[in-house]
């Protein structure tokens, strides 16, 4: 995946010492990575929209019928909100090391506070805010650039992509026609 300024330049840290806002860092061997406070702000808009599902009725979860992509067009039914939870701890699993795994379910899943967990998992201070932000960080890229349906962004998540249009305006003969909507990649007439 290609990170442009258009994907991080909101996320990124008004202050941040390394992309001062930018949200890019660019460095000799790799041309644009995301800096680590648009990773850790991506996986706390993910982790957000997860304790909302998670803490939310059951009563109130809505079923929608999705229409799949192919040849035969079919439509199927799905629980989003319970999806979206199911793939937020799936992902994390598999991603993390054990370690990380203990502190990442000590931490966010469990809502235990600092003290408590360096007590558990018998670290120290540094140790454990310094591994918080290692997966904050980890997270946030793979939750970023999974593939073929990543859980950031959240509304392409629970909406689908959706097919950008261009307002395109045609002249003849000087004139100006109104309006026309054309959808992207335009192909050339001849």
């Amino acid at each position: 995946m290609e990170w442009t300024r258009t994907d991080t330049l909101a996320l990124a840290a008004p202050g941040c010492a390394y992309c001062h806002g930018l949200g890019l860092r660019t460095s000799r061997k790799k041309s644009n990575q995301p800096c680590n406070c648009v990773l850790r702000a991506i996986f706390r808009a993910c982790f957000a929209h997860f304790r909302y599902c998670a803490s939310k009725e059951k009563h109130l979860s809505r079923v929608s019928l999705e229409c799949t992509s192919g040849t035969r067009g079919r439509r199927v039914w799905g629980r989003k909100d319970e999806e979206y939870c199911a793939d937020f701890l799936l992902v994390s699993k598999r991603t993390l090391t054990a370690l990380e795994h203990k502190i990442f379910t000590a931490h966010y899943l469990l809502g235990a506070d600092w003290k408590l967990c360096c007590r558990q998992l018998k670290m120290d201070r540094g140790n454990f805010f310094h591994s918080i932000y290692r997966i904050e960080q980890k997270l946030g890229k793979v939750f970023r650039e999974l593939t073929p349906y990543s859980l950031y962004p959240l509304d392409e998540y629970f909406h689908g992509a959706r097919i950008k249009t261009v307002p395109v305006t045609r002249t003849t003969e000087g004139r100006s026609l109104p309006g026309l909507r054309l959808r992207v990649p335009l192909r050339q007439i001849a």
